[in-house]
């Protein structure tokens, strides 16, 4: 699993003109799936979003994660992260895990994230999405579990 992560004071994600989820300042999280992933994957990928360093200490430096500043997390479904670039100039899935046990797989992301961290807010998946956010820093990493 993939998760592009982006600090951010603040961040939202519209599906048909309806807000579907917002949060202050915390993480965006853009998931994606890919072929093989399963539930331990997308276990050990929450705990990295959890406990990734991006936030600053007292000292400024990124030294403190998402559950030592109690931030909000925003989780996107993003089969767009599971696609091959490597070669010519369009982009191809084959690597992404089908649309019915990605969406699964998304789900529980969701569901223990909540049940592990407070706000959680997240996307629609397989939803046309408009995603809002104000990057802070700009902070942004690339995770894989």
């Amino acid at each position: 699993m993939i998760a592009l992560i982006q600090r951010v004071t603040e961040a939202s994600v519209r599906v048909d003109d309806r807000l579907s989820g917002e949060i202050g300042p915390g993480l965006l999280a853009l998931i994606g799936v890919m072929r093989g992933d399963d539930t331990a994957r997308a276990e050990r990928l929450l705990q990295r979003v959890l406990d990734y360093r991006v936030f600053a200490d007292v000292a400024g430096r990124m030294n403190l994660s998402l559950r030592q500043t109690s931030g909000s997390l925003l989780l996107v479904p993003q089969f767009t992260l599971a696609a091959d670039t490597g070669s010519g100039n369009r982009p191809g899935f084959s690597g992404a895990q089908p649309p019915a046990q990605a969406a699964a797989l998304f789900d529980y992301v969701v569901t223990i994230a909540r049940a592990s961290w407070g706000e959680v807010a997240c996307g629609v998946f397989g939803a046309h999405m408009q995603v809002s956010l104000v990057n802070d820093g700009p902070v942004t990493f690339w995770l894989e579990s």
